[in-house]
């Protein structure tokens, strides 16, 4: 990629993270030991109740569902717009994901339309922090008692940030992170489960490890479980040490990263919220980590607008096709989201990450200023 193209996003690692593999390289235990141990202990202490960390946020989520004993003939109410990983996580539980629409606000499920797809065979309600926004949570975790659902978060974009005064995931019932390469810490790959769910808390260390029960304990302490039992379907999802060891060092710097992330996003705001054809999100720039920053086009030429801004340097993404519409999750096509379709046309998300400056921000804004005027 060339050297001038503004990437949309990035990994940003540095001397520590890269010291920190190699000290993980030179013990020759690359597998799940003590550094899960010791990142699982950390986020432990940052969210006051149990983490329990696994391969990416995909599997988080699937595990987190699994643990809740969803399976074939239940029904997950989910939003439509969210990354498809969302609904394979459903999906791999045998479960149906059904498709609900988006508050254009701010892009998280609309909860007066999961009501109407609300039946008896809903067990959960997954809802999507979309853009680190959590939407309308207290109504989301209200219908949800009302109604005897669990609440599964999917807060891969909401790491470090805060709901009503309160740390998302130190409260409610599960919440599922991501730690991939371009979210707000990175452990390469990753992802943690966080619930004070003691049950669904053991069964998800179990079954990150093909299911066999109790490996957990004997892998930090840098054994393996040669008798052992197994009582449901487990998988290969757990943590390897690699990851881990970079997930620590990130940790350390999220106080860095959150502070830098907010500045940029504040930067881009200022610079458009005066421009009449661009809708900003309805956001709580300062008690958040913003992952993505998502605008709304209003003039209906965004692929035009993507391809002239990639013409001057500038990579963007649209976040995200709705599922509906994709050919496994479309249940024989007879699924309508009027207000999510209309929304996906005018998205374009502008790069995001913590090695942008100021400067960037503001050659952004003055291109897609000129695309918009043209």
């Amino acid at each position: 990629m060339a050297d001038d193209v503004i990437r949309l996003s990035k990994s940003v690692i540095g001397d520590a993270e890269k010291q920190a593999v190699m000290g993980v390289l030179d013990r020759e235990y690359l597998g799940m030991g003590h550094k899960v141990q010791e990142f699982e202990n950390l986020l432990t202490q940052f969210f006051d109740r149990p983490a329990v960390c696994v391969n990416t946020g995909t599997s988080a989520l699937h595990l987190a569902l699994q643990a809740l004993g969803v399976g074939p003939g239940d029904e997950v109410l989910v939003q439509s717009l969210t990354y498809v990983a969302s609904f394979q996580a459903i999906s791999a539980t045998g479960a149906k994901p059904v498709p609900c629409e988006v508050d254009p606000a701010t892009i998280t499920i609309d909860i007066n339309d999961a009501k109407k797809r609300l039946t008896d065979k809903t067990k959960v309600i997954m809802p999507v922090h979309y853009a680190s926004g959590m939407g309308a949570l207290d109504e989301i975790y209200a219908f949800a008692k009302e109604n005897g659902l669990r609440v599964v978060e999917d807060a891969a974009h909401a790491f470090g940030g805060y709901y009503n005064g309160k740390k998302v995931g130190s409260f409610g019932d599960i919440a599922c992170f991501s730690f991939d390469g371009i979210k707000n810490i990175t452990s390469g790959e990753g992802g943690t489960i966080v619930t004070n769910d003691k049950t669904v808390l053991q069964k998800v260390r179990d079954a990150r490890l093909l299911g066999v029960e109790k490996d957990t304990e004997k892998r930090f302490s840098g054994n393996r479980s040669w008798d052992f039992d197994v009582r449901y379907q487990g998988w290969r999802y757990h943590m390897s040490d690699i990851m881990a060891a970079i997930g620590i060092e990130q940790f350390k710097r999220l106080p860095e990263f959150a502070t830098r992330r907010r500045d940029l996003v504040k930067r881009y705001r200022q610079n458009l919220e005066a421009i009449g054809s661009i809708e900003l999100l309805e956001q709580d720039i300062d008690h958040i980590v913003p992952h993505i920053f998502v605008i709304k086009i209003k003039t209906g030429n965004r692929e035009i607008i993507r391809r002239i801004l990639l013409e001057h340097g500038i990579q963007t993404g649209v976040h995200y096709q709705p599922n509906h519409v994709l050919s496994f999750y479309n249940f024989g096509g007879n699924i309508s989201l009027p207000a999510t379709e209309d929304l996906f046309q005018q998205l374009l998300t502008l790069p995001l990450h913590t090695e942008l400056e100021e400067s960037d921000i503001d050659y952004i804004c003055e291109q897609l200023i000129r695309c918009l005027d043209q």
